[in-house]
C-alpha cells in the first residue's frame, strides 16, 4: 500500500460507489423494480384480481422481498464485520460479497414476462441486493483511513457524486439502448441492441446482466488502488464475532449519543430505503408510467443526487454532517406527504382533469428532491458515523452501521405492504414512510454533533 498515493486511493474508494451505484438506480428504483411491479400486478390481474387488488397485491410482493433481504442484512452485517476486524482483512470479504452480487443480478434475465417465476427472480434480485449490500458495509468501513474527521464529509460527499454521475450514465445507456417502450422501440425509437428481442422484454432484463458486467469492469480501479492494511494474523470465528459485538452492544449504554444515532439512522435510513424501493413502484402502479419514463425519472433524480451530493459535502465541511442531515430529512418529509396527496386524479383534494400533466410535472420535482436530499442524506450520515469510530474497529463500527440501517429495514417495505393491504390503495401505502422520517428526526436531536470519544 505504500507505493499508492491517498490520492489514488481516494480515486479507488469513490470507484466503488460507481460501480455499485446501479444497483440501486437500475435495479432497486428505476428499471427492474417497476418491471416486476407491473409483470405482477398483470400476472393477479390475470388470475382474477380487480386492478386495484392486482396492484396492491404486487406492491405487497415487492414489499416482502425487500423485508425478507432487509433482516438478513441487518442481522448478519455485524458479526461479519467482527470477524473481519479480527483478522484485519477487508478485501477478501468485500470481493465475496462482490461476487454474489453479480452471480444475482446477472440471473434477472430468467424473468419470465408473464409472471411465471415471480418468486424466483424476487429470491434472485435478493440474493444480488444482499450480496452489493454486504460488500458496502466493507467499503464504509476504509472512511476513516482517507482522511481526518474534518475531511472525510467531503470525501463521503464527493464519492456519493461520483456514484450517482455512474448511475445516471449506466439509466442513460439502459434508456437509449436496451430497454423497450409500448411501440416495442428504446427512447430513441431504436429496437433493442444485440438483436434482443422486445416481444420478450429482453431489452428491460438485460438490465440484470449489465449492472453484473459494469460492476466487474469498474470495480478495477478499487481492486488496483485500495489495499488492506496488515493482518492481525488471527482468524475471527464466528463465536469471537459473536462476543465482539454483544460486548459493543452493551457498551452503547455508556455511550448515549452513538445509540441514540444509531437508533436515528435505523429509521431514517429505513425510511429512505423505501422511498428508493417504492419510487418507481408508486410511479408504475399510481400514476401508470411506462419504464422508459421512469427511467428518464431516474435520470433527472440520479444528475439532481450528483449535483446535491457534491454540495452536500462542501456543507458538511463547512457546518458538520448533523445539520445537514437534519436539512435533508426535513425535505424529504414534505417531498412524502407531497406524494401521498397526489393521483391521477387528485391533488390534496382538488379534483384534476383526466389530461392534466400536473401529477407527472410534481413527481419529476419530487424525483429531484428524492435523489438530491437523499444523495445528501446518506453521504453525511456515514461522514458523522466517522465521529465516534475507533479506526482499529472500523468494520465492527460500521457493521453496527450497517446494523442501524438494515436491522429494522423489513419495517419500512413491511409497514408499506400492510398499508397498502388495508387501504387497498398503492399511493396510500408509502404513508409510513412520512412516520419513519419524524421518528429518526426526534432521535437525532440527542446526538452530538462531534460525537461521543471514549
Amino acid at each position: 500500500m505504500s507505493n499508492i498515493s491517498m490520492r489514488k486511493r481516494i480515486w479507488g474508494w469513490w470507484f466503488f460507489d460507481w460501480a455499485s451505484q446501479p444497483d440501486h438506480t437500475l435495479l432497486v428504483t428505476f428499471v427492474f423494480g417497476p418491471f416486476f411491479a407491473a409483470v405482477a400486478a398483470n400476472f393477479y390481474l390475470d388470475q382474477g384480481l380487480a386492478p386495484e387488488a392486482a396492484k396492491a397485491q404486487a406492491q405487497t410482493v415487492w414489499s416482502l422481498g425487500l423485508t425478507i433481504t432487509g433482516l438478513l442484512i441487518g442481522f448478519g452485517a455485524p458479526f461479519i464485520g467482527a470477524m473481519a476486524d479480527i483478522s484485519g482483512r477487508k478485501r477478501p470479504w468485500l470481493l465475496g460479497f462482490s461476487l454474489m452480487y453479480v452471480a444475482g443480478a446477472a440471473g434477472i434475465w430468467f424473468m419470465d414476462p408473464a409472471g411465471a417465476n415471480l418468486w424466483a427472480m424476487l429470491a434472485c434480485f435478493g440474493l444480488g441486493f444482499i450480496g452489493a449490500e454486504f460488500a458496502l458495509i466493507f467499503a464504509n468501513s476504509q472512511l476513516p483511513s482517507l482522511g481526518d474527521k474534518d475531511d472525510v464529509g467531503a470525501i463521503s460527499g464527493s464519492g456519493f457524486a461520483f456514484g450517482y454521475l455512474g448511475g445516471v450514465l449506466a439509466l442513460f445507456i439502459m434508456l437509449l439502448l436496451f430497454v423497450e417502450q409500448g411501440n416495442g422501440k428504446t427512447l430513441i425509437g431504436l429496437d433493442p441492441v444485440l438483436g434482443l428481442d422486445a416481444e420478450t422484454r429482453e431489452g428491460t432484463r438485460a438490465v440484470g446482466p449489465f449492472t453484473a458486467l459494469w460492476f466487474i469492469i469498474f470495480m478495477v480501479p478499487y481492486f488496483l488502488w485500495v489495499k488492506d492494511d496488515a493482518g492481525t494474523g488471527k482468524r475471527g470465528s464466528l463465536g469471537d464475532a459473536v462476543r465482539l459485538v454483544v460486548k459493543s452492544v452493551k457498551a452503547l449504554r455508556h455511550r448515549r449519543s452513538l445509540a441514540n444515532y444509531l437508533g436515528s439512522s435505523m429509521l431514517y435510513r429505513d425510511a429512505l430505503n423505501g422511498l428508493y424501493g417504492f419510487g418507481g413502484v408508486y410511479a408504475s402502479l399510481v400514476l401508470g408510467w411506462e419504464i422508459t419514463l421512469i427511467g428518464i425519472f431516474g435520470i433527472i433524480s440520479a444528475f439532481a443526487a450528483t449535483l446535491f451530493s457534491w454540495v452536500g459535502g462542501i456543507a458538511d465541511r463547512r457546518f458538520g454532517p448533523k445539520p445537514v442531515i437534519v436539512t435533508s430529512i426535513l425535505m424529504l418529509t414534505l417531498v412524502c406527504i407531497t406524494v401521498v396527496n397526489m393521483s391521477r386524479e387528485a391533488l390534496f383534494g382538488f379534483e384534476l382533469s383526466e389530461t392534466s400533466k400536473l401529477p407527472d410535472a410534481i413527481f419529476f420535482g419530487c424525483g429531484m428532491l428524492i435523489g438530491g436530499f437523499g444523495g445528501i442524506l446518506q453521504a453525511a450520515s456515514r461522514s458523522l458515523m466517522v465521529r465516534p469510530t475507533d479506526p482499529a474497529k472500523a468494520t465492527e463500527s460500521f457493521g453496527l452501521y450497517g446494523l442501524s440501517g438494515r436491522a429494522t429495514a423489513f419495517l419500512a417495505p413491511a409497514l408499506i405492504g400492510l398499508a397498502t393491504t388495508l387501504t387497498g390503495s398503492a399511493r396510500l401505502g408509502i404513508t409510513p414512510v412520512i412516520f419513519l422520517f419524524l421518528l429518526g428526526l426526534i432521535f437525532l436531536r440527542r446526538v452530538e454533533a462531534k460525537g461521543d470519544q471514549v
